[in-house]
């Protein structure tokens, strides 16, 4: 097995049902990846800043494909991002509201995660799990800069049907329902598997030596850009039978306990 990148989604894979993971073991295996010139990235919806945040000073080791792909952090630097304009942002944002006004619009800007203030109070402490620069406006008109992404969290899980109202939009985004209460809208051609391209030619790392792990819908693209594509034992069906491979969950430390097995011996 000539593996020169391992990529992994955070919820629900690298990371376990409290949103933490084993950082000592970590630790170690990066620094046994890196010796073995390994790249090792993360491929998540969460805002590259809060995947920093959660990493600490190992961040600056790893490659952040951030804010639902949209964006590629190395050591501090972005080596890649592509934006919706703002007028365009605007326009889905409204069409968002309009379809449901009783969910929490994640409306993701280069320098904050912006929620509506009628909001904050019952999902911004969720948000926060996820972003670590929130800010709060009256209305989204109020926004002027280019939108990153655009996130939906609806606490009554019509997030699937919700995708399928937006049907109209997909010429103009790319737009995913990775569970029932999470909708992820990006730049179209702009997901998991375009961005992990760009990777692996900034890597010059090619398929064939590319591990992959994830447990979601929004990973289909990203498993598929690896030979070695590992669905947790907590995916969803469907997920783990498009993946190669079944890894221990994410309570389980899978991605862990797969990466050691298989890559270091």
């Amino acid at each position: 097995m000539m593996i020169k990148l391992v990529l992994t989604d955070l919820d629900g894979t690298f990371l376990n049902s409290s949103g933490t993971f084993d950082a000592d073991r970590f630790k170690k295996i990066l620094s046994a990846l890196i010796e073995k010139e390994i790249a090792f990235g993360v491929v998540t919806g969460k805002q590259t800043e809060r995947v920093e945040e959660l990493f600490g000073d190992l961040s600056k080791k790893i490659w952040i494909l951030g804010d639902s792909a949209s964006r590629i952090k190395f050591n501090g630097k972005f080596e890649f991002q592509q934006l919706i304009p703002n007028a365009q942002g605007k326009q889905l944002i409204q069409k968002l509201e309009e379809i449901h006004a009783d969910q929490t619009i994640i409306a993701c800007t280069e320098s904050a995660a912006i929620i509506k203030e009628s909001r904050a109070e019952l999902d911004g402490e969720l948000v926060r799990r996820s972003y670590a620069v929130m800010k709060t406006v009256k209305d989204f008109s109020e926004i002027t800069d280019d939108f990153v992404k655009v996130t939906v969290f609806d606490r009554q899980k019509r997030c699937y049907a919700s995708f399928e109202q937006l049907k109209a939009e997909q010429e103009q985004f790319y737009i995913v329902a990775s569970e029932a209460a999470w909708l992820d809208i990006t730049s179209k051609g702009i997901h998991k598997g375009t961005t992990v391209q760009k990777l692996q030619e900034l890597l010059s790392v090619s398929v064939s030596e590319t591990m992959a792990f994830g447990d979601g819908y929004n990973d289909f693209e990203l498993l598929a850009q690896a030979k070695f594509s590992y669905a947790m034992a907590n995916a969803f069906p469907e997920v783990q039978a498009k993946a190669d491979f079944i890894a221990p969950s994410n309570d389980e430390s899978g991605v862990l306990t797969v990466i050691e097995q298989k890559l270091i011996k």
